[in-house]
């Protein structure tokens, strides 16, 4: 494993584990999820995963419970990052959010608290001042924020007084649009841009095509699993593998060191099998050449899907079934 250089208090690895699924039953949750959660979890840990991401809204408070279990054994070793969910984010509502999620998670503490997106009605001040007074009485250590641009982000620095360490955003080949602003400043200033979707939901890993498309509703619901939009990524798939094949490993693997060869990213997929989490850390030590990536750049660049407002019919046909 391989971790960011910043100073933190604890390592944070250049891989994550992000649990939007644990609980969610729109990602297969059931009745044996749970013990297959906290074997994901403790063999993520075996591997020199530090940093595990959750949220309140995720399986309404049951991923919260489910990775608090499952790290009670190691949570000296781990930083666990969650987020509010920012409904009516007034100081006194982030404090109360936060003392609420840390007993779900089962800690005194937690690492990296974290706006889930920004409210377009309520300013950052009024939740920043809710930030600093937990981090002022332990119970929050560092602050961050989610789905913020640029500007947004400095603006809740600024509230806050003190560094808003990151910012969790989507980021693929496929999602590049962090590389613009995002991530050169968090190069210069010291901060974080933590990557979900890193592998588009699965897009990236070469699983899928106009043939075998997704079943479930999560990926249903996204217009990159368009039968077009599938058939249209096959170049950009064919890329992945070839890169893959000269480091002996998988696509996702390789969508995963595109992000990751970024000094100030991490990357948190999720992961559904022992297996998988396993594949996501080696990914950490895979080292792409020059002209590997700029492959990887051209063929994401020529990459054109059917997105937003034209996606629309198709998607509703999709799912009619015609």
């Amino acid at each position: 494993m391989r971790y960011v250089r910043l100073d933190t208090p604890k390592r944070l690895s250049k891989i994550g584990l992000g649990t939007w699924q644990f609980g969610s039953r729109e990602w297969g949750y059931g009745p044996d999820y749970e013990r297959l959660a906290a074997q994901i979890v403790r063999r993520a840990v075996e591997l020199g995963v530090t940093v595990f991401d959750t949220a309140e809204l995720y399986g309404f408070g049951r991923s919260e419970r489910i990775l608090g279990a499952a790290l009670a054994a190691d949570r000296d070793k781990v930083a666990v990052a969650t987020k509010i969910y920012p409904l009516l984010p007034v100081a006194s509502v982030v404090q109360q959010r936060a003392v609420a999620s840390a007993a779900r998670l089962g800690v005194s503490g937690i690492d990296l608290y974290q706006v889930h997106r920004p409210n377009p009605v309520i300013n950052d001040h009024r939740t920043m001042l809710g930030m600093r007074a937990l981090q002022d009485v332990g119970l929050v250590g560092e602050v961050g924020v989610s789905n913020y641009s640029l500007r947004r982000w400095q603006v809740a620095e600024a509230a806050l007084g003190r560094r808003v360490l990151s910012n969790q955003v989507r980021y693929s080949m496929l999602d590049r649009k962090p590389e613009a602003d995002l991530l050169p400043y968090a190069e210069q200033a010291g901060r974080l841009v933590i990557a979900y979707s890193p592998l588009a939901q699965g897009f990236l890993s070469g699983r899928y095509d106009a043939h075998h498309p997704p079943t479930g509703a999560v990926r249903r619901a996204n217009p990159y699993f368009l039968p077009e939009n599938l058939e249209r990524g096959t170049a950009l798939i064919e890329t992945l593998r070839q890169v893959a094949a000269a480091h002996d490993a998988t696509s996702s693997q390789i969508a995963l060191a595109y992000v990751l060869r970024h000094p100030n990213v991490v990357a948190i997929p999720g992961a559904s099998t022992v297996e998988q989490v396993e594949r996501n850390a080696a990914a950490a030590e895979i080292d792409l050449t020059e002209d590997e990536y700029a492959a990887l750049v051209n063929a994401a660049r020529a990459f054109r899907p059917i997105t937003g407002v034209a996606a629309l019919p198709r998607m509703l046909k999709a799912r009619a079934g015609r």
